[in-house]
């Protein structure tokens, strides 16, 4: 096990991969199913092929709330995650792996983990413990936020995937956590997932504000950097009439191969990917609005027809327009 000690921090470059994501940490559990490995041998995990973290609440397979992972088996190999979480420990330390790089951690160190990328959990402390936040990538999805406002600080998160919070800060997290593991253990109340969305969503701004004050006044991005953040402007802008990679390798003076590669190396994901998720998001929004037809959405957002809008939208989102709107 590991020595008591307090360790270096070190950082590490992390790839971005949602829009709306800040969050997170995560804790390995045993799977369920040998054909959730990838081709490369690396196990792909969500909420749906993780047994139950014992002691954790859950809203569907869309969030896990818990502070205890006593009896969370480890896995001693590099696990891809689809999910979005959040930690911060709260004694002992732990030794983990991040996309490959190594990050020690001790008491008052936020973790933050994003979909897509690979973690292993070398070890801990016998009394390692924490607080959990567990988003799948549809819940984290859904947490919208100002795209200009979010893009410095996940250039930021990029090469910081840990940073070590005062005490007054990780007691505000902490009053979050228990504020919405009581909501969402109230299983009785029709409106708990939007409740929990909605603190959360208050929740990532706090974060925010924490990684704002760990920002360094001069942070020069990088040319990819740059093509990057100018891309998902394009998109948010020009998305409803244009949805081609070509359209937005034209505007930026490049091949569409050559900014499908920056694309895919800065954030994780592909242009395709993070225009289909524009698209997706505001449709989720729309179909919100009770007063407009499916029929009438699919027109705004310029699709030939409602029967195509309905097949891409089940495709991304696994469910029809119509079933999205009585959710």
């Amino acid at each position: 096990m590991l020595e008591s000690s307090v360790f270096p921090l070190n950082c590490s470059v992390c790839r971005i991969t949602c829009l709306n994501i800040i969050f997170l940490f995560y804790i390995c559990a045993k799977m369920r199913h040998m054909e959730q490995f990838s081709k490369k041998g690396i196990l792909r995990l969500d909420l749906t092929t993780l047994d139950k973290v014992p002691e954790a609440d859950y809203i569907e397979n869309d969030f896990a709330i818990f502070n205890n992972i006593d009896n969370v088996p480890i896995f001693d190999y590099p696990t891809r995650l689809d999910l979005a979480v959040l930690a911060i420990v709260t004694n002992g330390h732990s030794k983990i792996g991040i996309n490959l790089k190594d990050y020690y951690l001790k008491k008052n160190d936020l973790v933050i983990i994003l979909p897509d990328q690979i973690i292993q959990i070398y070890d801990k402390t016998d009394d390692f413990s924490g607080i959990f936040f567990v988003l799948s990538r549809s819940f984290t999805d859904e947490i919208t936020v100002n795209l200009d406002r979010i893009l410095p600080i996940f250039f930021y998160i990029k090469d910081n995937s840990s940073i070590t919070l005062n005490d007054e800060e990780v007691a505000s997290v902490i009053k979050y956590h228990s504020f919405l593991w009581e909501k969402v253990r109230n299983t009785n109340n029709t409106y708990r997932k939007d409740i929990a969305k909605n603190i959360i969503r208050a929740l990532v701004f706090e974060m925010y504000s924490v990684f704002e004050t760990h920002i360094p006044e001069k942070r020069y991005k990088s040319r990819k950097e740059e093509l990057f953040e100018s891309f998902l402007l394009s998109v948010s802008t020009n998305f409803i009439k244009e949805r081609s990679v070509s359209y937005y390798a034209d505007q930026l003076f490049l091949t569409p191969k050559h900014l499908s590669r920056v694309i895919k190396e800065v954030s994780g994901r592909s242009a395709g990917e993070w225009i289909d998720e524009q698209v997706v998001l505001e449709a989720k929004a729309r179909l919100k609005t009770l007063s407009l037809t499916v029929q009438e959405i699919s027109d705004q957002l310029g699709f030939p027809n409602q029967s195509f809008f309905g097949k891409y939208f089940k495709r991304h989102v696994g469910m029809s327009p119509s079933d999205y709107r009585k959710k």
